[in-house]
């Protein structure tokens, strides 16, 4: 069966702050986040809570020079290549935080599941809250004692 794909765009200018792409994004995928990093290096080992720059900053102030563009989302797209675009385009740092009950938690060992994935699994861990869960269905721990 096929659906309609969900896109948006993403309009990226100087003068816009951090909250309102937060809240852009948010708003087509509600069990994800994106987070906006102080890393340069933009190493998955250097991302760290204290880097996390603050909500009420404007893109230009944390990245110099960055031109106005817009990022064409799709759901399908993989939240790596969400993340890289992110970085190629505009050289700023992100992550992708997946909803997991009351948590926040960084995607990085699911990076290459699409952003549709990604948020329906947030949906089913942070509602369910692990009452009917399918065998078949992404479960992080299910091989943990193996």
């Amino acid at each position: 069966m096929f659906t309609n794909l969900m896109t948006m765009q993403l309009n990226i200018t100087p003068d816009r702050l951090i909250s309102d792409i937060q809240k852009e994004f948010n708003e087509i995928f509600p069990f994800l986040k994106l987070e906006f990093f102080n890393n340069k290096s933009f190493a998955r080992n250097n991302f760290s809570a204290s880097q996390i720059i603050p909500r009420n900053r404007k893109l230009g102030e944390i990245q110099k020079g960055i031109k106005e563009d817009i990022i064409e989302l799709e759901e399908v797209m993989k939240v790596n290549d969400l993340e890289n675009l992110f970085k190629d385009k505009f050289k700023l740092a992100v992550q992708v935080f997946r909803k997991s009950g009351n948590l926040w938690l960084e995607t990085t060992m699911t990076d290459s599941w699409s952003l549709l994935q990604q948020n329906n699994h947030g949906k089913e861990i942070s509602t369910n809250k692990g009452e009917n869960i399918k065998p078949d269905d992404f479960d992080l721990t299910r091989d943990a004692d193996h």
